[in-house]
């Protein structure tokens, strides 16, 4: 369709090309006269409007029974798409009575009297708003919103043009849009969640009668050979150790046990890379973390790791002291190691449990099964197994017998065998749940780790599963997952880097600036955290959740990842495994050779924190000579340019004797009849300043701008 000419379509709709002006000027469209030229789809939605506007008025004039009187509403209510039609009508009958003063009387009388019935009919005819709050989708139509706002489609149209939103009745609108509409008629809104995050939205506030006491799931980390498996073997009186190559944990394992009649779950992981994989997906799934750390070999690299990473996950500490049987047991040494650390013993008058144990000879294992079971009453761990089960994804494979299997952790709620479900953007139903002994179970209650069985595909770690009522909700909110991973994938995830951190960093009084510190050498190391961390402030901190020697590993990413931290390596360089955890995770990480290029760019990241300053600069002085009142415009002020210059852009100030009186924006600057950007030194110009007429002869106006300075720490 090609561009309609106003004056074409105002001939067309019966109106004056003047009216159409107005009207189209009032909802901001790009015209000058009568001869311009709107877009079609503008031409369409205008012939919609007075396309309604008519048919209301034509039901108006058919309820009046009298012609004459009928021709007194057309002149009450000056409706221009009547006024070309009915002209000569109404000429006639001026012409046949003249300036009869009687007739103009009888006329004045049938207007009021008409004009009282179009009233009581307007207000008929009002919508009726009677819905005080609406849930709207993501994008509704204007139609639909109309509906459900009780408001003809044309009335929203001619709002939406006044907004500058051009739409027809069956386009959509998102919620942003369709809220400032509602606010006009006095209706609050919110935004409705679509079917995924309806089911796997958590229940804030649980019947507290419903809630029962579950067991404590806890997590065993520590360092390479410090003998994690061998303690969870001695507590299971089991041989997992055995079983697993080189006596190395390779998978991980989740099992329960029962000690003095309650139950204990145990987490034992390959270091903390799936530690860190569930809590880097939002997951939280551990109540305890057990901190084991070999009596003769005090603490390591991957012992501080482990606290960093308990720390970063905000759970408690209990520190089990192994190996005391061995000759050149030191547990004091172990003890002192761990209280540089922020790790203070309760002997020491610290709040942190340390228990001497040896896992091989069994010894002290049951004091540390009592601190597990102390702590858990102190933390009041509650759960309501009467509600659809909600789980956590601990581990995932593909077996070739039994297809995708996941390892899940029952967070609430009990699951039970031919339930439906989702987890993560997957669905599935269940149809077998194994135990940690091997055993085929119906239902799995909270806290219990159980494999799953019948998932349409192999989930990852720290997925949520979550029951559904039928299968097809469970289909549906998969594939809303879905579509919503792919979204994501395309805008890719925002992690904390030196270059854009303060665009990316939440919003707060104190900012914090997370770092994972890497480097070749303990000296080097403890040099940089200790200039790094002297770079806090009251407003920007320094938070170093983690240190060490060596390169930088995948661990090192995911932990990072999990944190939005950046990864300073000091002359030490990322595996391949870690770079490409780094590309996938988005993680940044800088390589440093000299401590000072390491310290200058962290200090510019956190100099962009903090929040500007903003500097006045004058750019010059005017003096008023002479003021003229022109009209439409107000006063202009005839200069003399004193001082520097006067741009168009600049903020001013209008000073009488000194004193400040007005402070505002230039509206005009002109030499002559001319705009200008500028004005310079010993040139006249005329200023008008936006909404400021009181200025007069012999004031001086000063033009400044404000900059922008960034702050230094």
């Amino acid at each position: 369709m090609k561009k309609v000419r106003v004056y074409e379509l105002a001939k067309e709709l019966n109106l004056e090309s003047k009216s159409l002006v107005d009207f189209l000027l009032e909802l901001g469209a790009d015209i000058k006269n009568h001869m311009s030229t709107v877009e079609p789809d503008i031409a369409e939605m205008v012939r919609e409007h007075f396309a309604g506007e008519a048919r209301r008025d034509i039901d108006t004039i058919d309820q009046v029974d009298d012609a004459e009187e009928a021709d007194q509403v057309d002149e009450v209510e000056e409706d221009d798409e009547f006024a070309s039609k009915n002209w000569a009508k109404k000429r006639k009958k001026q012409s046949k009575h003249g300036d009869d003063p009687e007739f103009e009387d009888k006329k004045i009388e049938r207007i009021v009297k008409n004009t009282k019935g179009k009233d009581k009919r307007s207000r008929a005819d009002e919508p009726k708003i009677q819905a005080k709050s609406l849930e709207l989708p993501e994008t509704i139509t204007v139609k639909d919103l109309g509906q459900k706002l009780g408001v003809s489609p044309a009335e929203l149209i001619k709002k939406l043009m006044k907004m500058g939103v051009m739409v027809t009745v069956n386009q959509y609108i998102d919620f942003s849009t369709a809220a400032d509409l509602c606010i006009e008629y006095d209706v609050e809104t919110h935004q409705a969640k679509d079917l995924a995050e309806t089911v796997f939205e958590e229940i804030e506030e649980e019947n507290p009668e419903l809630l029962e006491p579950r067991p404590p799931i806890v997590t065993i980390m520590g360092h390479v050979d410090h003998g994690k498996t061998t303690l969870l073997d001695s507590i299971r009186k089991s041989k997992v150790a055995a079983s697993e190559a080189g006596g190395i944990t390779q998978h991980i394992g989740a099992y329960q046990v029962v000690y003095q009649g309650k139950k204990i779950t145990f987490i034992d992981t390959p270091g903390h890379e799936a530690f860190t994989a569930i809590r880097s997906r939002g997951a939280q799934v551990t109540d305890i973390a057990i901190l084991v750390v070999a009596a003769d070999d005090g603490v390591m690299p991957q012992t501080i790791e482990a606290i960093n990473h308990a720390k970063a996950a905000k759970v408690p500490i209990i520190v089990a002291i192994n190996k005391i049987d061995l000759a050149d047991a030191n547990p004091d040494r172990v003890m002192q190691e761990l209280s540089e650390h922020g790790l203070i013993p309760e002997a020491w008058g610290g709040d942190t449990i340390m228990v001497e144990l040896s896992a091989l000879q069994y010894e002290g294992v049951d004091d540390l099964l009592e601190m597990i079971l102390l702590v858990s009453e102190m933390e009041e761990l509650k759960a309501n197994p009467h509600r659809r089960a909600r789980g956590t994804v601990i581990e995932a494979k593909l077996d070739k017998g039994r297809g995708p299997v996941a390892t899940v952790l029952i967070n609430t709620g009990t699951l039970r065998v031919g339930e439906n479900f989702a987890v993560g953007h997957l669905s599935g139903r269940v149809r077998a749940i194994v135990n940690d002994r091997g055993e085929n179970i119906k239902e799995a209650v909270p806290s219990q780790p159980v494999e799953i069985l019948g998932i349409s595909d192999v989930p990852e770690a720290g997925d949520i599963l979550v029951v559904t009522e039928d299968e097809q909700t469970a289909r549906q909110v998969a594939h809303l997952r879905q579509l919503k991973l792919r979204e994501q994938e395309l805008r890719g995830p925002v992690r904390a880097n030196l270059e854009d951190l303060f665009a990316q960093i939440q919003q707060g009084k104190t900012a914090e600036l997370n770092l994972v510190l890497k480097a070749d050498v303990q000296g080097s190391l403890e040099a940089l955290r200790t200039s790094l961390e002297k770079l806090s402030t009251d407003e920007v901190r320094v938070n170093v959740i983690h240190q060490g020697v060596g390169g930088v590993s995948e661990s090192d990413v995911q932990l990072a990842a999990a944190s939005n931290a950046v990864i300073i390596a000091f002359n030490v360089r990322p595996d391949p495994n870690a770079l490409r955890a780094a590309e996938r995770e988005q993680v940044d990480i800088r390589s440093y050779r000299v401590i000072y290029n390491a310290i200058d760019e962290v200090k510019a990241a956190m100099s962009g924190l903090l929040e500007p300053d903003y500097k006045e600069e004058t750019l010059g002085r005017a003096e008023v000579r002479q003021t003229f009142r022109v009209p439409g415009v107000g006063i202009v002020a005839g200069c003399y340019v004193q001082d520097g210059k006067i741009t168009r852009s600049a903020q001013v100030r209008v000073l009488r004797d000194n004193v400040i009186v007005h402070e505002g924006k230039i509206s005009s600057l002109k030499r002559f009849k001319d705009d200008v950007r500028e004005v310079l030194h010993g040139y006249e110009c005329g200023i008008g300043i936006e909404q400021f007429n009181d200025i007069k002869e012999g004031d001086f106006i000063e033009a400044f701008i404000m900059k922008e300075v960034a702050r230094t720490l």
